[in-house]
């Protein structure tokens, strides 16, 4: 999303973390006293959207914890996300459009938040804050990418996009799962909501510093897999029962689906509800700022109830990226109960936190967002015009190989501008909102001025960007902060493995991993089928799993007889047994960028797939 006009194309994108590009909104915040500095937590859920509210009319769903916040709360009624999940919580970390701060597809080596960029905890650590994560941080598995790399003190989080993606521990299933816990793997009892919620509540708490806190809860619920805790679906089903005449017709499976999809949510009330109660009895409630939002449009709005929007998740119409966004904080004056209709989005929250807490940012830091603090409190009732871009890397799923060129690649053409009533599409729709809320009748032949307006805004703001927006981000191999690593296909570049069930049923892809060398050294590679805590060889299967609350698929076997990997200009090739769980292979190498590919090969040498785990260790340290 871009929040202003500029003609970014005269200046290099990068110039340094102080002075990012010509033409952002300049942020200087003068510091609070620490004692005045209020908490922070910011609740993010996955794939609910603006409709899975009963404040919001929906006709199956009672959320009263998040109605009664939604009451107490200035809302901001017309802002927006991106419409899937990396790109959304890359902006809202770095306040900068996703294709500008690198993270902007939810797998696929698109990930990765650029590491010189400070985030979100950077801002409250450098400002004398407490930091904290718990949950789905979806900005980089890797040094130095990860939630301890980028300013959080504690975290308890999963790799990429949802627990049982490709990096997470083998077969997590939300319940008793293991998460990593300050850079170690660490087994917790429970439903992954209410663990998440838990161990929050138990490190504010359990700190003896006298120092204002801030804490990011990104839940992973109510993403897929839909799996629900106990006495939670039966009721959600008796309502929906009851609510099936007044409601699209759906099918038996699709019933399945919602009723577990809003299990999920009213868990996460729940969960409101006991941080809500904990904040009160702690004596934190009215100095905490408290912020709710969604992280895109949702999943399953378009089947049975989008509060009049058309489109969801991954699409760019208004139910794919406009959503919820509650702010309450009673010591700070701000407006309650009141509606903000001003348009608005995710990249705004860090400027304005960083106003309304006061916080350093004595680097002259810069944002596409803009601070919300004064139309919070009432003290002005408008910002200054402004469009948006909405845009983000797609899912290559059918590519199966590297490509120089596929559906992952960002286009100018893939957005949507936003301006006021107006909505261009692709530079091909405008929509009108005030006489077209659904955006089913295309206008751009009736207001070609507006277009054309439109179209100017997108062309700056992609000349701003175009020349870095397809540089990949590199992991780095052999660093103190992470020796050994493991890669995972998640980061093939512009090749979709994202989740365990790709590698059970063993889609057969392959991709480059772009590397950093931090030493020069002796590097051991092990090239993997399976991760190594099932112990399974390279030609191993797994049968079909029952988990908690549902069943994974089979594992298939592969006639894996050789591997080879590429690293730079090197070529290894070994023969395996099928006893083997691994391809092992050492190799020197020397600081500085690289690349990686491996493959496995069938007994007539033919490629199978690359391997989707590698384990990659520097030898020569001391």
């Amino acid at each position: 999303m871009s929040g202003h006009s500029s003609n970014f194309a005269s200046r290099p994108l990068w110039q340094g973390i102080g002075a990012i590009v010509a033409g952002l909104v300049f942020l200087g915040a003068s510091p609070l006293a620490a004692a005045d500095r209020p908490n922070v937590i910011l609740v993010m859920s996955d794939d609910q959207g603006y409709g899975e509210l009963s404040c919001h009319g929906n006709p199956v769903l009672q959320t009263p914890m998040l109605d009664r916040l939604h009451g107490e709360s200035v809302r901001l009624t017309d802002f927006h996300v991106a419409p899937m999940c990396t790109p959304t919580r890359g902006e809202l970390m770095s306040g900068l459009d996703a294709f500008r701060n690198g993270a902007m597809n939810v797998s696929s080596g698109r990930t990765l938040l650029r590491p010189e960029l400070p985030t979100m905890a950077d801002f409250f650590a450098r400002s004398g804050y407490r930091t904290a994560m718990f949950g789905k941080w979806h900005l980089g598995d890797n040094y130095p990418f990860r939630p301890q790399d980028r300013g959080f003190q504690e975290s308890i989080w999963f790799p990429s996009s949802h627990i049982s993606a490709v990096p997470d521990f083998w077969d997590n299933d939300y319940f008793n799962d293991t998460y990593v816990h300050n850079g170690r793997r660490e087994s917790f009892s429970g439903y992954c909501t209410d663990i998440f919620f838990r161990e929050a509540m138990h490190w504010i708490e359990g700190s003896s510093e006298k120092k204002p806190f801030f804490v990011y809860l990104p839940l992973n619920a109510a993403h897929a897999p839909h799996f629900v805790p106990p006495g939670y679906r039966e009721p959600v089903a008796a309502r929906l029962e009851k609510a099936l005449p007044n409601l699209p017709k759906l099918t038996p499976s699709q019933q399945a689906a919602i009723t577990s999809f809003l299990a999920m949510v009213v868990n996460i009330d729940d969960n409101m509800g006991r941080l809500d109660e904990f904040l009160q009895k702690s004596g934190l409630r009215d100095n905490t700022i408290l912020i709710f939002l969604t992280d895109n449009g949702s999943t399953m709005g378009p089947r049975y109830f989008n509060a009049d929007m058309k489109g969801g998740k991954v699409t760019l119409w208004e139910g794919g990226h406009r959503v919820p966004c509650f702010i309450r904080w009673p010591k700070g004056k701000l407006l309650v109960d009141k509606d903000v209709s001003e348009l608005t989005h995710v990249q705004d929250l860090l400027p304005t936190l960083i106003d309304l807490c006061g916080l350093d940012n004595s680097a002259d830091s810069r944002f596409d967002g803009t601070s919300l603090a004064a139309l919070l409190r009432g003290e002005r009732q408008s910002l200054p015009d402004r469009m948006l871009v909405v845009n983000y890397s797609r899912m290559p799923f059918r590519t199966t190989r590297p490509t120089p060129v596929n559906a992952a690649t960002p286009r100018r053409e893939g957005a949507a501008v936003l301006w006021k009533r107006w909505r261009l599409l692709e530079d091909r729709e405008l929509y009108d909102l005030t006489t077209d809320f659904h955006q089913d009748k295309n206008v751009i032949d009736q207001h070609p001025e507006v277009a054309a307006k439109m179209r100017a805004h997108l062309n700056a703001w992609w000349d701003g960007l175009k020349d870095e927006v397809n540089v990949p981000q590199r992991v780095v191999i052999g660093s103190e902060q992470e020796n050994p690593s493991i890669l995972t296909a998640c980061e093939w570049f512009d090749v979709f493995v994202d989740q365990q069930r790709q590698v059970r049923r063993a889609d057969r892809k392959n991709g480059v991993w772009y590397l950093d060398v931090a030493a020069d050294g002796e590097y051991e590679l092990v090239l993997r089928r399976w991760p190594e805590e099932t112990g399974l060889t390279l030609t191993g299967s797994l049968p079909e799993t029952k988990v908690t609350d549902g069943v994974y698929v089979a594992g298939k076997a592969l006639p894996i007889h050789s591997a080879r990997l590429r690293i730079g200009d090197q070529e290894q090739s070994a023969k395996t047994t099928p006893s083997d769980e691994g391809a092992a292979f050492r190799v020197s190498l020397k600081k500085g960028p690289t690349t990686l590919q491996t493959w496995f090969l069938d007994e007539q040498g033919q490629e199978i797939c690359g391997a989707y785990y590698v384990h990659v260790r520097r030898l020569d340290t001391k």
